[in-house]
C-alpha cells in the first residue's frame, strides 16, 4: 500500500509518516505543496491514496483537489485540514474526494482513517459532519452576513486577502468586496482598524 501525504507543515507531515511507519506494508511518500505532489503523482509510482492539506501552497481552495483528482491513474484523493468548515468538507466529498480528515483527530484515528481510505473506503468523521456551527451573537456581528463574519475573522488573524480567499474558497476580488462592505458597516477606514475593533471587543 502506497500513500502520498502532501502538507506544508514539516512537523505534522513527519508525525504522520512516523505513525504510518508503524503499520505493516505501508509505504509513505511526502510533498510540501501541490506542485510537488503532482510531480510525484505523474512519476513512476501509483498511489493507493493521495492526502492533500487544504491550506498548503498551490491548493487555491478546492481547486487543488480537482487538479490532483484529474491526474492520470489517480482516483483516490482525500482532503485534510485544521481549519476547513463542514461546508468545505461536504463540497470536497461532492467533488469526488474519498474522505475528509480534520487534523484535530487523535493520532490513532488519523492512522485508521488513512488506512480505511487507502483500502477503498470513504471516510468523514460523523461528529464533525453533523456538528452544528458555533453561533456567535456578539452585538458587533449583528449587521454582518456569515461570509462577512468569516472575512472579519481572517482580518483579526492577520491574514492577507489571498489567504482569506483560499480559506473560504472565494476569489480575491470577492474578498475585497466583502472587506469594503465591512469597512462601511464597522465605520472604519482600513483592515487594521477593523481587526482592532473586533479584537478589542472580544468578538472572536
Amino acid at each position: 500500500m502506497r500513500i502520498l501525504i502532501a502538507d506544508d507543515h514539516d512537523l505534522l507531515r513527519d508525525a504522520l509518516v512516523a505513525f504510518m511507519g508503524n503499520e505493516e506494508n505501508i509505504e509513505t511518500h511526502t510533498a510540501a505543496d501541490l506542485d510537488a505532489a503532482c510531480a510525484l503523482i505523474d512519476g513512476e509510482y501509483t498511489y493507493d491514496l493521495v492526502l492533500l492539506d487544504y491550506n498548503m501552497p498551490g491548493m487555491n481552495g478546492l481547486e487543488g483537489l480537482k487538479i490532483a483528482s484529474e491526474r492520470n491513474g489517480v482516483h483516490r484523493v482525500a482532503l485534510m485540514s485544521g481549519e476547513a468548515s463542514r461546508e468545505v468538507a461536504e463540497q470536497a466529498l461532492e467533488m469526488g474526494a474519498v474522505g475528509f480528515i480534520p487534523k484535530t483527530l487523535p493520532a490513532k484515528s488519523l492512522v485508521n482513517a488513512i488506512k480505511f481510505m487507502a483500502m477503498g473506503e470513504k471516510y468523514a468523521p460523523l461528529d464533525f459532519m453533523t456538528a452544528e456551527p458555533e453561533g456567535n451573537d456578539h452585538p458587533l456581528l449583528k449587521g454582518l452576513t456569515e461570509r462577512e463574519t468569516q472575512v472579519l475573522r481572517g482580518l483579526t488573524e492577520g491574514k492577507s486577502n489571498k489567504e482569506i480567499a483560499r480559506d473560504l474558497d472565494l476569489s480575491e476580488p470577492t474578498v475585497k468586496l466583502h472587506i469594503k462592505t465591512l469597512y462601511r458597516k464597522l465605520e472604519v477606514g482600513n483592515r487594521t482598524q477593523a481587526a482592532l475593533i473586533a479584537r478589542d471587543q472580544g468578538v472572536f
